[in-house]
C-alpha cells in the first residue's frame, strides 16, 4: 500500500485503483466498493463511531433533535443512534449499496431513521431537507477537491442547518492520507474549516485523532465541532 493512501483493505482491489469516473458515475463507483467488499475491512470502518459519538454527547440533543449524516456509507454510527433512541436520524449516501448494509443491520429498526440517496455536490432531494441541529460528517468532505464541490456542499449546510445548530466535520488532516479508495483527497485543519463555514459559526473544539485501520495502519483526522451563531 503506498504511503498516505486510505485503501478499501490490506490490498487496493482493481475497481479503485483505477476508477474510471467517465464510465460509471460515483454512486456506481461506491455501489461497487460496498458490494463486492467486506465492510469490516473498510479502511475507514469503525466497529463503534466513539469520536462521533463524544461530539453529539456534548451538543445535549433532545431525542427528538434533526440528525443529519452526510456521506454516511455503512457507518455504525447510525446504529448507535437508534440505540440512543434519537427519533429523527437521517442518514445520507450517494451509494444506496451503502445505505442498504446499515439498513440490513438494523432489520426493523431501520424504519426509524430517513434514507436519502443524493450526491451532496449536486444536491436534488438534499434540497428539501428541513432545518437541522446536526450536521454531522466522517470523512465525506475530504473527497470534495474541486472548490466548485466545496461551495456546493458548503451553501447546502449553511442553508440547512438552523440558529444554534451544530455541526460535526471530521476530514483527513494536513498530516494525513492524500489519497482514499483511489481517489484524491483535500486535507483541512480547523482553521481552513472554520473559514469555509464563515462568521456565522463558531468553533467549539477541535482535536487531531488517530484512527487505526482494520489493517492496524493509522491514518490522522481532525475533529471539530461548530456551533451556528
Amino acid at each position: 500500500m503506498k504511503k498516505n493512501s486510505c485503501s478499501i483493505n490490506d490490498k487496493e482491489s482493481s475497481c479503485c485503483s483505477n476508477p474510471n469516473q467517465e464510465a460509471k458515475n460515483l454512486g456506481e463507483y461506491w455501489c461497487d466498493i460496498y458490494t463486492d467488499a467486506d465492510i469490516t475491512k473498510l479502511g475507514w470502518y469503525e466497529v463503534t463511531s466513539k469520536p462521533s459519538l463524544e461530539l453529539i454527547e456534548k451538543c445535549e440533543f433532545a431525542k427528538d433533535a434533526t440528525l443529519f449524516n452526510a456521506g454516511v456509507g455503512a457507518s455504525t454510527l447510525i446504529d448507535s443512534l437508534v440505540t440512543k433512541d434519537y427519533t429523527n436520524i437521517i442518514a445520507n449516501d450517494i451509494s444506496s449499496c451503502a445505505l442498504n448494509k446499515i439498513k440490513t443491520r438494523l432489520g426493523d429498526k431501520a424504519t426509524n431513521v430517513q434514507w436519502l440517496v443524493d450526491d451532496l455536490t449536486k444536491p436534488i432531494i438534499l434540497n428539501d431537507l428541513p432545518q437541522l441541529d446536526l450536521w454531522n460528517d466522517r470523512a465525506v468532505l475530504h473527497f470534495f477537491t474541486a472548490e466548485k464541490d466545496q461551495d456546493t456542499y458548503f451553501n447546502l449546510l449553511k442553508n440547512k442547518v438552523k440558529s444554534k445548530g451544530f455541526v460535526i466535520l471530521a476530514t483527513f488532516n494536513l498530516q494525513g492520507a492524500t489519497t482514499c479508495s483511489g481517489l484524491p483527497v483535500k486535507r483541512y485543519n480547523a482553521t481552513m474549516l472554520r473559514k469555509k463555514l464563515g462568521d456565522g459559526f463558531e468553533l467549539l473544539t477541535h482535536f487531531d485523532y488517530d484512527y487505526t485501520m482494520p489493517s492496524g495502519e493509522n491514518r490522522k483526522y481532525v475533529y471539530t465541532l461548530f456551533q451556528r451563531v
